[in-house]
């Protein structure tokens, strides 16, 4: 008796270095250069956004953080579609829709229009940091993806650098609105990119268990635990402060006129690009040397609380230096991906990364609100601006929410050194 034929499933495709970089790699890494720009171009757009609807600082905050908040309620059905769907279906849908929002925010002239129509580009920019880690992982060897995802972060940098000089050269021809119409273009544009260039054969989806449980695992993780004790919170704090507060801070307390806070957000979001590769090279090297990724990552956090600190006393010998070296030493948040990923196993690292999105967007959104929630309960003079005392409590705040994870962790180090 004849047995059935076999079905032929088809050979996955493969591409050149010189392939994997123009059909994927590039394509990704626009959709996350432009989700990092639109991520902190209020940071440049707050005087205008402000003068235009009379938003109060509370307003301003929420307008702005109502993005991280989107972000994060969609990082977990990202993952599931992800994996199920591939990275090119899912990114395609997921940009016309952040392109939908940028097109709302462009035409709408209420605030809670405008906050709506944030929200929406916060989901549809979700998943493009994940998305690109999904295609690169796909193509390229497991030994260069550590480099291969610092050059994605170093996209990301350039991207939230292009939302403060570049973004301010726009305006000289156009109005907020004008540019969030060509963002909406620009980001259709990078959808219909991945669409015509990502290969469609990149072999079967994997195969994966239910989503809660693998959570569960994940946050029973002590490794897990201990690393979101320690760098979760700073990572918020970063991320919730970069993308608006610094300028406004720039402007209020240190009297700089907007084009040189558009310079001075420049340096600061360019100094991302350096300070991503800088961290990579120390763990290395602390690495070769005994020194565990968790051990950097406090020593770095404890900089960037004492650069807060100096926010709070209000170190005056040069405010340009200190916005600057926020965002400098802020990223040594970004190892938290790396540590996570190291310490967890394979089959879970996904979910991990996903996870941890989710509480640093979370956070991000809460720190960004509530700052701005702080500063208003302070009169602003007649030209808008808050007094310094205002930005001062908001700091104070943001550095006593940190140092319950720095000192979890000193004990913790304290404890394991005292064992024979």
């Amino acid at each position: 008796m004849m047995q059935p034929a076999a079905v032929a499933c088809p050979a996955p495709l493969r591409l050149s270095g010189v392939g994997v970089f123009f059909y994927v790699f590039l394509p990704f890494a626009l959709g996350h250069f432009l989700s990092s720009l639109l991520r902190n171009v209020n940071a440049v757009l707050a005087s205008h956004l402000v003068g235009a609807l009379a938003l109060t600082p509370g307003q301003l905050g929420l307008l702005t953080s109502a993005f991280f908040f989107a972000f994060a309620l969609v990082q977990l059905p990202v993952g599931m579609a992800l994996d199920r769907y591939g990275p090119r279906r899912v990114q395609v849908a997921m940009l016309l829709l952040a392109s939908c929002g940028a097109l709302l925010f462009a035409n709408c002239s209420g605030f809670y229009g405008l906050l709506a129509a944030r929200a929406v580009m916060g989901c549809g920019l979700g998943g493009c940091f994940m998305a690109a880690v999904k295609a690169i992982s796909t193509w390229i060897a497991p030994n260069r993806l550590p480099s291969v995802h610092g050059y994605l972060i170093a996209v990301g940098g350039m991207g939230a650098a292009s939302a403060t000089m570049p973004v301010r050269a726009v305006l000289e021809y156009t109005d907020w609105r004008g540019l969030f119409l060509l963002l909406a273009a620009l980001v259709a544009c990078t959808g219909l990119l991945i669409a015509l260039l990502y290969p469609r054969n990149d072999g079967p989806a994997a195969q994966r268990g239910p989503l809660l449980p693998a959570l569960r695992e994940v946050w029973r993780a002590s490794s897990f635990r201990a690393v979101a004790s320690l760098v979760l919170i700073p990572h918020a704090v970063f991320f919730g402060v970069q993308g608006l507060w610094i300028g406004r801070w720039l402007s209020d307390v240190g009297r700089y006129p907007e084009p040189a806070v558009a310079y001075l957000l420049y340096l600061g979001m360019a100094a991302v690009v350096f300070g991503a590769i800088a961290v990579g090279m120390i763990t290395e090297w602390a690495g070769r040397h005994g020194m565990p990724p968790l051990d950097v990552a406090a020593a770095g956090i404890t900089f960037f609380v004492l650069v807060q600190a100096a926010f709070v006393v209000g170190y005056r010998p040069s405010f340009a230096m200190l916005s600057v070296m926020f965002t400098l030493v802020g990223t040594i948040t970004g190892i938290e991906y790396a540590i996570v990923a190291q310490s967890m196993p394979r089959e879970l690292t996904g979910r991990a990364a996903t996870f941890l999105n989710l509480l640093i967007f979370i956070g991000a959104f809460l720190v960004q609100a509530g700052f701005g929630l702080v500063i208003g309960l302070w009169e602003p003079d007649l030209l808008g601006r808050a007094p310094p005392e205002a930005y001062r409590a908001a700091f104070a705040l943001l550095v006593a929410i940190q140092l319950p994870g720095l000192w979890r962790f000193a004990r913790r180090r304290t404890a394991e050194l005292s064992q024979p």
